[in-house]
């Protein structure tokens, strides 16, 4: 059995690429993982597998296992220098093109889905506004207040301690404090805006449901994941520290941790603060 070099073990990866469902789970079938090596083969081929499929890039794996022979065995390349050159030239072209297109899609998709949660999200707010113990704010937040409470409110500069259960208008649900069994402290400023104005209203003490409007969010930017352009946001948030320092505790930037969905627009990493 001929032993390949790295490169040729990564191009034989390539060829997997090609080959159809049927000979895919026979080589499942034959082949154990057993070994070091098979098990680095397995691993470096299917790497390399995932990358083009992810490209849309189409091989022949009987030509590719052609070719992997003739470098095995010292044959001359079937295909002149200046002929790979051209064929590659055609092949990148083809490739930008294909990337171009996919970008666009991307883009075109982005814009509907941005439009469709806008227009949603505006309906969603106005039917909501009708409802029993729902206010609405002159900036277009909107809240309900579950508990009111007796403490001191945070100001703008002041770093609380909250709970809190983060959905879109759904119903879907995509982050929660309760659910990882303890409360997150976060400064004020350092959040979106729709939370900024809301915890500045409350009290020590309070539980509240917000209704944050996208421009007070995320805007048509989204934040990634499932709070997508336009997103409306809504919050069941319970302030239990309206101030961590004025009550003994010692600020740390390196302990806070903001609510995913609350950090100031156009903020990329969890905890980056609203410019």
């Amino acid at each position: 059995m001929n032993k390949y070099p790295l490169a040729a073990a990564v191009a034989l990866g390539l060829a997997l690429v090609g080959c159809d469902k049927q000979k895919s789970e026979q080589a499942s079938e034959e082949v154990a993982l057993e070994t070091q090596e098979q098990k680095v083969s397995y691993i470096i081929a299917e790497d390399m597998a995932k990358r083009l499929k992810s490209q849309d890039v189409e091989l022949d794996p009987q030509v590719v296992l052609m070719a992997l022979d003739d470098v095995a065995n010292d044959r001359e390349s079937r295909i002149s220098d200046e002929d790979k050159q051209q064929v590659i030239a055609v092949f990148q072209e083809e490739m930008q093109a294909k990337q171009k297109q996919m970008l666009a899609d991307q883009e075109k998709e982005f814009k509907a889905k941005a439009e469709q949660n806008l227009t949603e999200g505006k309906a969603f707010l106005e039917e909501n506004a009708k409802k029993e113990g729902v206010v609405t704010t002159d900036s277009g937040l909107q809240y309900k207040v579950i508990r009111e409470g007796t403490g001191d409110s945070p100001s703008a500069d002041s770093t609380v301690e909250v709970d809190y259960k983060g959905t879109l208008i759904d119903g879907t649900e995509f982050d929660s404090s309760y659910a990882r069994g303890e409360p997150v402290q976060f400064p004020v400023n350092g959040v979106i805006k729709g939370w900024t104005e809301a915890l500045q209203m409350m009290k020590e003490g309070a539980k509240w449901e917000l209704y944050i409007p996208s421009d007070l969010a995320y805007g048509p930017g989204g934040a990634g994941g499932l709070i997508g352009p336009n997103a409306t946001l809504i919050f069941e948030v319970e302030l239990h520290k309206a101030n961590v320092q004025a009550d003994g505790g010692e600020e740390s930037s390196e302990g806070e941790q903001q609510p995913e969905g609350t950090q100031g627009e156009g903020a990329g990493d969890e905890g980056a603060q609203e410019e």
